[in-house]
């Protein structure tokens, strides 16, 4: 059987929330037994600009983000008019048609609209289109709604039941279109029936440190060390 060598991008602009949904997608892989790598291509400002998350993962280690994407999740009109050219047949492009109009890509490539006025009209804010495009995404590799339904519960429990409620409820509405509107992946994300851990590069480098015997660290990093 070949190996799953799964890749994921998420493109937006600072402030559009792509951190959450990235969390969301490593934490379902490691708790797979899967290897993962992710990279996020970010610029040094608040607002704005063009933030690009990619993830790797598969049964074997994954030493690089590599140069192919199966899944691309776009939440805003300049990713995708950077990236669709570059997706080839057999993958798929997920977005809101609300905001989003998607040019002409490749032949073969999967264009997955989905309307967040549709889906869920009785919320406000632009994250909501992050959350049905995290759900339709992981209904493309036929990962079971109750593991996300779980994650979310995770991610979200301090901010109380109420969030909770209505993030699985999008993410509901997200994935049962995807299963009535999109065609899956020709593979299913496998389970290695093992969990692993995942760090972020601060955080390895810190603990790192600590176990080699560091005991001071002074900087001024871009991103919070501390």
């Amino acid at each position: 059987m070949a190996k799953v060598d799964l890749s994921i991008a998420i493109g937006g602009a600072a402030g559009q929330g792509i951190a959450t949904p990235g969390d969301i997608l490593a934490r379902i892989f490691v708790r797979r037994g899967l290897h993962l790598n992710a990279y996020n291509a970010y610029q040094s400002i608040v607002r704005g600009g063009h933030i690009f998350l990619t993830l790797r993962t598969s049964e074997e280690p994954v030493l690089s983000f590599g140069d192919k994407i199966n899944i691309l999740i776009a939440l805003n009109q300049d990713t995708m008019d950077r990236h669709l050219n570059l997706m080839k047949p057999g993958t798929s492009v997920l977005y809101n048609k609300d905001k989003i109009k998607p040019g002409a890509g490749a032949d073969g490539v999967q264009l997955c609209d989905f309307s967040v006025k549709e889906l869920a009209p009785q919320i406000r804010g632009d994250l909501v289109q992050n959350t049905i495009a995290l759900a339709a995404a992981l209904r493309l590799i036929g990962v079971d709604f109750k593991i996300l339904e779980d994650i979310l519960t995770l991610q979200f429990r301090r901010k109380g039941d109420a969030v909770i409620a209505e993030n699985v409820g999008v993410a509901r509405a997200g994935y049962d279109y995807a299963a009535g509107h999109f065609q899956p992946l020709k593979f299913s994300l496998p389970d290695m029936g093992k969990k692993l851990a995942f760090f972020e590069g601060n955080q390895a480098l810190a603990m790192g440190g600590a176990a080699a015997g560091v005991r001071f660290y002074c900087a001024y990093p871009m991103s919070p060390s501390s």
